[in-house]
């Protein structure tokens, strides 16, 4: 400083030195092109635009998408780079404990709707560069997203340190030296980025996924993800890793299956994103999964039915349209789904319209996939450019609204023609299912908290009373009886 105030150019020289040290140092601290565009991609395979963007609002990662959970809905953050309303203020630290241990800045805890269970398992040079992708590579949108508000007492955030205590498992995927490059590439994408097992798995009464049954199928609300463990007759163990991948791409394999509800979502905005090196890789960890049958399966779900054709029984009658009021299951299905899948179910020959017959989605013995389909019908991109598109048939219907009843009767004729005919479906399942989906145990505390209450409260005054009883008693016999005088 004394040299400096002597000797002005002095002073300049250190000015210029101090001024070449900060550039440096803010070039070290900015990612590079490379650690973006690999931050980007990482976006892509861990579906993060999926859950953080509204659909259709143009704001991609500024949250406020509402995700059904049985406790109620849970609102998405905005996780674009804002300071007012993003992340724009956290540090690698601060996104590293959001991401990994389901910690907020601010030190409130995420609920696992956010599945940092699997992001957990992310290298910490994987959580860098989506941390630089979303600083960097993503428009800033300013508002903080929609803010959730579940019912007591899942509005008690800290009840998820607990939680994250008995079913979070900090540490990050290690090499397995004994498999291939190729198997533990693919065991990182399925079990940190691509989060499989948090669709896939069953939970069990604390909404964590349950240990030793790992991928063997789990329902989603009104939808259900299939068990793809290396079964062949309940899992994917009858898949080739061709039609895996193929599957994984576009959502479609003939005579196999056709993607719809959140594994649609899933295809459109992750898995058609990933090269084809990181799908076999998926394909190739995948069948090696400990297999889990169930007992009621005896074959794929993709290997029942045969096209079948009954469209002659209604011939000589009225006619029957969508806007006509069918009155037989068969005239519900030529009313509503024959002009497309063809009256023998085989569908197109393009593929545009898929086969109800060697369909998983009519061979599963668990039919949720079935109902939510026929009432919220499949709305999907291809990545060819073209589109999946199937009118659902439920209260927002653009075509024909159908009852309960109908549904029912229309999935059970379909079951019978193409599918597993062993398979019944009822209007009180489609009543559910139009609800969301059947509520697990916990979601049903909020309804019976004040019962309980009531009886804690009830016991424990019959406790205090009993035990001032048992004082008083205690009491009266320790006391001397008064002698006649």
């Amino acid at each position: 400083m004394l040299i400096c105030a002597v000797f002005p150019a002095w002073r300049a020289v250190g000015l210029a030195v101090l001024l070449a040290t900060s550039s440096l140092a803010l070039a070290d601290a900015l990612p590079s092109p490379e650690q973006i565009k690999h931050g980007e991609y990482l976006a892509r395979a861990a579906d993060c635009i999926a859950c953080h963007s509204v659909p259709h609002s143009n704001k991609p990662f500024a949250g406020g998408y509402g995700i059904a959970s049985p406790l109620g809905t849970i609102y998405s953050s905005n996780i674009t780079p804002s300071v007012n309303g993003g992340i724009g203020d956290y540090t690698l630290a601060d996104f590293d404990n959001a991401l990994r241990k389901g910690i907020r800045k601010d030190g409130a805890h995420l609920y696992p709707a956010m599945p940092y269970t699997s992001y957990a398992k992310m290298t910490s040079d994987d959580v860098a560069a989506l941390y630089a992708y979303l600083m960097h590579g993503v428009a800033p949108v300013d508002g903080a997203a929609r803010k959730t508000r579940l019912p007591f007492p899942f509005n008690i955030r800290l009840s998820m340190a607990m939680w994250n205590g008995l079913f979070l498992d900090p540490k990050p995927l290690e090499t397995d030296s004994a498999k291939s490059a190729e198997w533990n590439r693919g065991r990182y994408l399925v079990d940190a980025l691509e989060h499989c097992s948090a669709c896939h798995t069953p939970r069990n009464v604390f909404m964590a996924e349950k240990q030793g049954a790992a991928f063997a199928g789990g329902q989603l609300g009104a939808w259900y993800a299939p068990n793809i463990t290396s079964d062949a007759a309940s899992g994917i163990g009858g898949w080739s890793d061709a039609e895996l991948m193929q599957y994984l791409k576009s959502g479609h394999v003939p005579r196999k299956a056709a993607a719809a509800g959140p594994m649609a979502e899933a295809v459109s905005n992750s898995l058609s994103y990933l090269t084809d090196t990181d799908l076999q890789a998926i394909a190739t960890y995948l069948k090696t999964i400990n297999p889990v049958r169930d007992g009621n399966d005896i074959k794929p779900a993709f290997a029942w039915g045969s096209p079948a054709n009954d469209d002659a029984t209604l011939r000589g009658t009225s006619g029957v349209t969508q806007s006509s009021k069918p009155t037989s299951a068969a005239e519900l299905f030529s009313a509503n789904c024959a002009s497309c899948h063809q009256t023998t179910g085989s569908g197109t020959s393009d593929g545009a319209y898929p086969s109800l017959s060697n369909n998983t989605t009519l061979g599963h013995a668990n039919a949720s996939n079935l109902i939510a389909a026929i009432l919220y019908g499949v709305d999907r991109p291809l990545p060819d450019g073209r589109h999946a598109f199937m009118p659902g048939f439920g209260p927002n219907s653009l075509v024909n609204p159908l009852s309960d009843t109908d549904i029912a009767a229309l999935a059970n004729y379909t079951l019978r023609q193409f599918g597993n005919a062993a398979v019944q479906v009822t209007a009180g399942d489609v009543t559910t299912a139009r609800k969301g989906g059947e509520p697990p145990l916990l979601a049903k505390v909020p309804k019976i908290l004040p019962i309980v209450l009531v009886v804690i409260a009830l016991l424990l005054v019959l406790a205090i009373w009993r035990g001032m009883r048992r004082r008083r008693l205690r009491v009266i016999r320790a006391t001397p009886a008064p002698h006649a005088s």
